[in-house]
């Protein structure tokens, strides 16, 4: 079965133990399968960077 390199820096990124996830414009469509099922994927958010690369953080939602 193919696993999703992504999953697991992207549950890093949740979990604090990285701060940014940064995302090549090659890797960006497997990046985004993981992404899209996300029930929190709002608070993982994105900025562009330089040369198509995207920089994410994760934002806990205030409750």
């Amino acid at each position: 079965m193919y696993e999703n390199p992504f999953e697991e820096q992207i549950n890093a990124l949740k979990e604090g133990t990285i701060s940014e996830l940064i995302i090549e414009p090659k890797d960006f469509t497997t990046f985004r399968e993981v992404w899209k099922n996300l029930p929190d994927r709002m608070s993982i958010v994105g900025e562009a960077g330089l040369n198509g690369r995207i920089i994410y953080h994760y934002m806990k939602e205030e409750d």
